[in-house]
């Protein structure tokens, strides 16, 4: 019934599904002399087949050339200590879908080297690893040619939903456990392009609660949070609330019996193990089920707040 909605709300706007290609970029952070991943879903003609990425199969067509057009950009930015493929069911869903959809992994707060968490650094790199990302699919030419400008969003994730708000015109500040001196300190991000819209999983809010940190931003938002997320409370989304330009272009709801990692795309079954936390739910939560839920919401959320889209 989902999947009829959605081609329905393709057909008005006459869209397709598509075949999803896949790619790997390497991006240059030349402010710190590093280079990060980032990897690609998105549109394509070529038929698809299940390859292995790292340890998770996909049905994807690598390195296929995207689709002629003009599709939406995505990025979607880890949380802390996590990776870009930790949220690979919702890219591909999205790119089969008409999107085009950019994974960067955050260097230094990833799952093998998170040497920056809960550092100032940190909440001034993160921001800009997502402008670079950006910069590369307009500079790409693969992708420059094909991408609508005006219609670029952002999908975080806990401290990635942190980075989201920085990149719509939320200042945060910085914890005084995060700096040397032990003083708070105001992260000002410059964002090149314009969002259009903003998709929060279960984000991190307290870097937000200085007065005014959110009223710049004023864009479509839809915020979901986890009832027993064993790190964010679902009442910090009155943070965002009460602090944005205008909450009734928030959309929020809270997953009943959801927990913090039950936004992560699901695991192969060999991974799901009692000592690996990130693939654990709280008794009862059904994270297949719910994926096919999440992942319609988002797709409606985006087609309905960028009616313009080509898809």
């Amino acid at each position: 019934m989902q999947k009829g909605k959605i081609n329905s709300m393709q057909e008005e706007r006459g869209g397709r599904e598509y075949f999803v290609g896949y790619c790997e970029a390497d991006l240059e952070d030349s402010h710190c002399g590093i280079a990060f991943p980032m990897s690609v879903m998105y549109p394509a003609d070529k038929e698809s087949k299940i390859e292995m990425i790292g340890p998770f199969p996909l049905d994807v067509s690598i390195n296929a050339q995207p689709t002629e057009g003009s599709f939406p950009l995505a990025l979607i930015s880890h949380g802390s200590g996590g990776g870009n493929l930790l949220y690979r069911t919702l890219a591909h869903y999205l790119a089969c879908n008409g999107f085009i959809v950019g994974m960067p992994e955050h260097p230094f707060n990833n799952f093998s080297n998170n040497t920056l968490e809960g550092t100032v650094e940190n909440l001034e790199n993160r921001p800009r690893h997502i402008n670079i990302a950006i910069d590369w699919f307009f500079e790409s030419e693969n992708f420059s040619r094909v991408i609508k400008s005006d219609a670029i969003s952002i999908i975080g994730h806990s401290t990635g939903g942190c980075t989201a708000l920085s990149m719509a015109g939320g200042i945060p500040t910085s914890l005084p456990n995060e700096s040397l001196d032990g003083k708070p300190k105001e992260i000002i991000v410059a964002c090149k392009r314009k969002i259009s819209t903003l998709v929060l999983l279960a984000p991190g809010m307290v870097w937000f609660q200085a007065e005014k940190a959110l009223s710049g931003v004023d864009i479509p938002i839809l915020m979901i949070m986890a009832e027993k997320d064993q790190f964010i409370q679902s009442s910090q989304a009155q943070t965002l609330l009460d602090g944005v330009a205008d909450r009734r272009k928030v959309t929020y709801k809270i997953v009943e019996n959801a927990g913090h990692f039950s936004f992560l795309s699901p695991f192969p079954e060999f991974m799901i193990t009692p000592d690996f936390f990130p693939a654990q739910d709280p008794p009862g939560f059904d994270r297949q089920k719910y994926h096919d839920e999440l992942n319609f919401e988002v797709l409606k959320f985006l087609l309905a707040e960028n009616s313009t889209l080509a898809l």
